[in-house]
């Protein structure tokens, strides 16, 4: 738990979109694994396999009906470089904001795995272990994800839908 609690907690924070839902999950999560310890035979990867429980106990919140999804700019915010100006500050913050809310709008099986490789570095075997898939299906995951994102963020793609 010491070891990975840190990282699975900020995967749950990028997925849910907070730190109360995050918590209530990591505490699941980490409660089902202990549960289901003792029934798992050898772990080849145990963090891949808690991923998967986290990704699960997340999923199983969301279809309970928890509250909407809230927008992770400020999370991601204290990893931004400091602005010039207050407009600068002002842009900064409004592009997080879309990328949160492009983010957000990912079918779950993508969002899950475009996170676990851009922001939590997992490679592709453990997230293919973790969402219970292939390897080429992880990729394929991140690759629809990343290219649904490109295409929804470009300015030059939006003045282009609009005319």
């Amino acid at each position: 738990m010491d070891t990975y609690s840190g990282e699975i907690f900020g995967y749950l924070w990028r997925l849910l979109g907070g730190r109360p839902d995050a918590e209530d999950c990591l505490q699941e999560a980490f409660l089902r694994a202990l549960r289901a310890y003792p029934r798992t035979p050898r772990l080849r990867n145990p963090r891949a396999w808690l991923y998967r429980i986290a990704t699960n106990t997340a999923r199983s919140h969301l279809a309970r009906g928890a509250r909407h999804l809230a927008r992770t700019a400020d999370l991601d915010a204290r990893l931004a470089s400091p602005a010039s100006s207050v407009a600068d500050a002002f842009d900064h913050r409004q592009r997080l904001e879309a990328v949160a809310a492009a983010v957000e709008a990912l079918p779950p099986r993508q969002r899950a795995a475009l996170l676990m490789r851009k922001y939590q570095e997992l490679d592709y075997p453990a997230i293919a272990e973790a969402l219970d898939c292939t390897q080429a299906a992880a990729r394929a995951n991140v690759y629809q994800a990343l290219k649904k994102l490109r295409h929804q963020l470009d300015p030059v793609a939006k003045t282009e839908r609009m005319a």
